[in-house]
């Protein structure tokens, strides 16, 4: 079983910026692909950046520009850095990671809390 742990989490004002880091119990190696998400009280857990095996990386348009994610596979840790926060990026996020055929095999973290005030 893959365990995920999320830290980096905090509460900051708007403008400002946050680094959320998630460490693996396994390799990264044999990921397909490594993805954040956000969820929000009453809402669908939604992605907010992915990389995949091949570095190519996927941002939703809501962070583009302000949110940067990075995996380093021989470390097995992924992290997002997120730069000019808004209120609306608040929520609990979750690193999530595929494997294996049709990415069959999917681990999640506990998640960690980001909550940016105005």
């Amino acid at each position: 079983q893959v365990q995920l742990v999320e830290s980096g989490g905090g509460l900051v004002q708007a403008g400002g910026s946050l680094r959320l880091s998630c460490a693996a119990s396994t390799s990264f190696s044999s990921a397909n692909i490594m993805g954040w998400y956000r969820q929000v009280p009453g809402k669908q857990r939604e992605l907010v950046a992915s990389i995949y095996s091949d570095s190519s990386t996927n941002y939703a348009d809501s962070v583009k520009g302000r949110f940067t994610i990075s995996g380093d596979k021989y470390k097995n840790t992924m992290s997002l850095q997120m730069n000019s926060l808004k209120p609306e990026d608040t929520g609990v996020y979750y690193c999530n990671i595929k494997m294996g055929p049709a990415n069959i095999r999917s681990y999640w973290g506990k998640g960690t809390l980001v909550t940016v005030s105005s």
